[in-house]
């Protein structure tokens, strides 16, 4: 704790003067740091890393490495995150038995992660740990499965990750499923099958919150319809805003206000601006017919793409783009019902302008002070939203102690 806060001190010396909205800013999250709703650092350590997750040194900045990464410990800090659901997620066309083997090995690299860092991380799996560890000047990192693909279809496998620590599990991921489907894909069940409502009154019953990010309108309207615990969206935007499929409509937003959820606001330039998301289009276009990978950006970028994009300027996406959305989830949904999931490392080396990593939360929150929110609705933004869905998660499970497992019901009905 005293470490940390002699590092605040620094890092606040170092700056330069600031203005109001960004010293408000801060002293809101000083008091209370964000819980963040995705990050895929996990991935990015085995895929990038070797899974060499001891020996790639997250206290210092990683901008040398061959392929940089959004996310160490000093931008933790001048983010000030307290909390971070860490996404254990695998590729949607990884299915069957492998599909386990490596969700686990997943949930390994977040659990060598936390351990490699005790100073600094500490594993958390329910509202009072993250509490406990916010009090300690540690960052609660807590799990998150990316895609029902996930469990093999064996609510067996759900209940295993949750006693490994998992706290949500999003349902889907980019391709639809024989009892969920995709926002991105076409519909295979045409919402939620008789096994997905097993998987969502399981998930209640067990603790652990149903995420619907990534899943279909009416998949996401089927869970809010059976649903026993608030559910979130753990990065997600407002489709009102910026009409891409991921994001959500107002009708939607406002039934996950009735449900007592969060939707996390993403901060992937795709989501968050149209304009952006047609100029990565034409761009991913023109890198696929000159035989180069798009996925990179700015001076990382092949040489052919860095003059394409002088020829084509990137539409600005900034801390005012990210407001956009938060705002309008507030304004439809209420300020109890918004939060923030970046999506850091796995949004590529894009981001907002000003916004390339996990230290974008005080441009944020300093946007939405001149927007003239109070720091009550600042703090729930950051935590206060989730912290209350967590609890009640829990309090639906603890009310459920003692009920069978779903499928050990539905084979005694048998």
């Amino acid at each position: 704790m005293i470490a940390h806060l002699l590092l605040q001190a620094a890092t606040a010396a170092a700056s330069p003067a600031a203005d109001p909205a960004s010293i408000r800013a801060e002293r809101v999250l000083r008091r209370a740091p964000v819980i963040d709703g995705h990050n895929d650092l996990a991935w990015e350590l085995r895929d990038a890393q070797g899974g060499l997750v001891e020996t790639t040194d997250l206290r210092r900045g990683t901008d040398a490495l061959p392929r940089p990464l959004q996310t160490d410990i000093a931008r933790l800090r001048r983010g000030h995150v307290g909390g971070q659901f860490w996404s254990v997620w695998i590729p949607a066309d990884v299915t069957g038995p492998r599909a386990v083997e490596m969700t686990l090995e997943q949930i390994d690299i977040v659990r060598r992660l936390v351990a490699a860092y005790p100073r600094d991380l500490a594993l958390a799996t329910d509202a009072g740990s993250v509490r406990r560890i916010a009090g300690e000047g540690r960052i609660a990192s807590l799990i998150g499965v990316e895609g029902g693909h996930q469990i093999d279809g064996r609510l067996s496998v759900l209940r295993q990750y949750k006693a490994l620590g998992v706290g949500y599990m999003t349902l889907t991921h980019g391709k639809s499923l024989d009892w969920a489907d995709s926002s991105t894909d076409d519909p295979r069940s045409g919402g939620l099958s008789s096994f997905g409502r097993q998987v969502v009154a399981e998930m209640n019953r067990i603790g652990m919150i149903v995420d619907v990010s990534h899943v279909s309108d009416a998949t996401m309207a089927a869970v809010l319809a059976v649903a026993k615990a608030p559910v979130i969206a753990s990065h997600s935007g407002a489709r009102a805003v910026a009409d891409a499929p991921r994001n959500i409509p107002d009708e939607l937003l406002r039934s996950i206000a009735a449900n007592g959820g969060v939707v996390m606001v993403n901060f992937y330039p795709a989501f968050l601006s149209i304009a952006w998301r047609r100029w990565d289009i034409d761009r991913t276009a023109y890198a696929r017919s000159i035989g180069v990978p798009a996925n990179a950006y700015g001076a990382k970028s092949p040489a052919p793409l860095i003059a394409w994009d002088a020829a084509h300027p990137e539409p600005r996406v900034d801390a005012a783009t990210v407001a956009d959305h938060v705002d309008h989830v507030a304004r439809v949904a209420g300020h109890e019902h918004v939060g923030l999931g970046g999506d850091f490392d796995g949004i590529g080396g894009t981001g907002p302008v000003g916004m390339k990593g996990v230290d974008a939360y005080p441009a944020l929150f300093a946007e939405l002070v001149r927007r003239g929110w109070s720091d009550a609705d600042l703090v729930r933004l950051s935590r206060g939203n989730v912290l209350r869905v967590m609890e009640r998660v829990e309090a639906v499970a603890a009310a459920s102690a003692g009920q069978l497992p779903v499928d050990a019901i539905d084979r005694a009905a048998r």
